[in-house]
């Protein structure tokens, strides 16, 4: 029997897609992914680092680049807050399947660094408060996956 495991290790350029609305928490989330790439042995110059507007916007720059086929695994980054209108679900749930669109389609890893919280306060402890760091966990994931699809479809 063979078994398969994605590993932590540097296999190519990775983008990081990082939304700027909310960004007192989405710069503490590219800081945890940037540690994740780090931790890799990814250089600092094969990684790109893109900022988007808001959350939005997140799935059409994805899908840009994993069309590209310039990187390897691309991360996410994102924070959506419950308020008092629909606009939550429509946001969140929109980009969430537009990542997963993009994954999926372009067979480029894509890492979910995407907080949906109901509170700031939650939100906040998903960006290396009592939750962790949500953004190191997406570049963990997206980095693993490039490992393992790699290592399943050797060149």
């Amino acid at each position: 029997m063979t078994e398969y495991e994605g590993r932590l290790v540097a296999t190519g350029r990775v983008a990081i897609v990082v939304s700027r609305y909310h960004d007192r928490i989405t710069s503490r989330l590219l800081d945890g992914a940037l540690e994740s790439c780090r931790e890799a042995g990814i250089a600092d110059d094969a990684i790109d680092v893109v900022h988007v507007a808001g959350a939005f916007e997140l799935g059409v720059v994805v899908r840009h680049l994993a069309e590209a086929r310039r990187h390897v695994a691309i991360v996410a980054i994102g924070v959506v807050i419950r308020g008092d209108t629909p606009h939550f679900d429509f946001v969140a749930g929109e980009t969430a399947r537009a990542l997963g669109d993009a994954a999926t389609t372009c067979g480029v890893p894509v890492g979910l660094g995407l907080l949906t919280c109901d509170t700031m306060d939650q939100a906040s402890a998903r960006a290396g408060g009592s939750a962790g760091n949500k953004g190191r966990e997406a570049a963990d994931a997206a980095i693993r996956t490039a490992h393992l699809l790699q290592a399943l479809d050797p060149q």
